[in-house]
């Protein structure tokens, strides 16, 4: 009996040890499971990844998904900034993010606070998130507590439309308002041929953000001045053509009681340079003055002597100026 017992024990002892070893890994592997699932969920299905996932969308100018992800409420304003290339260039500037963990808040919500350079300028947005349930059994699925967007105004003298962040927008009577993704920089100016304006450039970092209204100053261009001067030029050179005391339909003008002997000669000795600025919807040309000289011989109708002319004076006129499509209409005023 006693040899028997000898010969089991060493089996039962095997045994157990096999099942303490089985037990063991199986709680090694439940514990590492557990782990794992604790880290994927963290970093994968955590907060941080849902705002993560949005900024990815700014940059792929994907605002569809964009808004999907922050479950943002639409303003009353214009959609024209909300995808594509206006808002992929919103955050071409967006450099050095890091997304912090994040801070618990009453109710289950959190905040994730993301810190950044936006145009070479410190930044930090607040986004707050909350639970929505499970997916695939262990992951915990997060969304954006919803929030309305910021709104951007522009307005632009004399125009109806404008460039913001190289696209063109409709401005309706010189004025829009338009909605707009955050974080994000938002350049507005414009420019066709004859009239441009400054660009300026106002950030949005948060949904509580009120950007200063952008107001874009309309001013001519060198090409409008050139061909506005130009017009001015060639009537006035055709002015200084009449070799007479009073050009006809112009402002020089001398006035003599004597005779005129020989030819009268003018000339144009400074021109004037247009000054074009908005007024009443329309475009004006300030009040000009122009220099011309005149020479000729006079005689003395008491003495009949004779006497050289020759004097410089400034005259002053106005001009009305008109464009339509890319043709420019200079039409000289002059009140005798």
């Amino acid at each position: 009996m006693t040899e028997v017992a000898k010969n089991k024990d060493p089996a039962g002892s095997r045994l157990v040890r096999a099942a303490a070893g089985w037990l063991f890994g199986l709680l090694f592997t439940i514990a590492a499971a557990i782990i794992t699932i604790q880290l994927v969920n963290a970093n994968m299905y955590g907060p941080q990844q849902a705002v993560r996932d949005y900024l990815q969308a700014l940059q792929d100018g994907d605002g569809e998904r964009a808004l999907g992800l922050l479950r943002a409420n639409l303003a009353q304003a214009s959609p024209a900034l909300l995808d594509g290339d206006a808002l992929k260039k919103s955050v071409e500037g967006l450099t050095d993010v890091h997304v912090a963990n994040p801070t618990m808040l009453a109710g289950g919500r959190v905040k994730v606070s993301v810190n950044y350079q936006l145009g070479g300028e410190p930044h930090s947005t607040d986004f707050t998130l909350e639970p929505a349930g499970v997916q695939w059994m262990f992951f915990n699925k997060w969304q954006f507590v919803p929030t309305s967007l910021p709104t951007l105004e522009v307005s632009v003298v004399n125009k109806n439309q404008a460039q913001i962040n190289g696209v063109d927008v409709t401005m309706p009577n010189g004025k829009n308002t338009f909605a707009v993704l955050f974080p994000g920089s938002y350049q507005a100016g414009y420019q066709d041929k004859f009239f441009t304006a400054k660009p300026a450039t106002e950030t949005v970092d948060s949904a509580q953000s009120n950007p200063t209204p952008i107001a874009l100053l309309t001013e001519p261009s060198p090409e409008l001045l050139s061909q506005v001067n130009g017009s001015l030029k060639s009537y006035l050179d055709q002015c200084a053509s009449q070799q007479v005391l009073l050009p006809s339909g112009c402002p020089l003008s001398h006035h003599s009681v004597q005779a005129v002997s020989g030819p009268i000669d003018w000339s144009i000795t400074e021109y004037p340079k247009a000054s074009i600025s908005a007024y009443n919807g329309g475009w004006v040309i300030a009040p000009l003055m122009v220099k011309a000289r005149i020479q000729y011989k006079e005689q003395d109708l008491g003495t009949g002597a004779y006497s050289n002319i020759n004097q410089e004076q400034p005259y002053g006129f106005t001009a009305k100026l008109n464009i339509t499509g890319d043709t420019v209409t200079v039409t000289p005023v002059v009140d005798y």
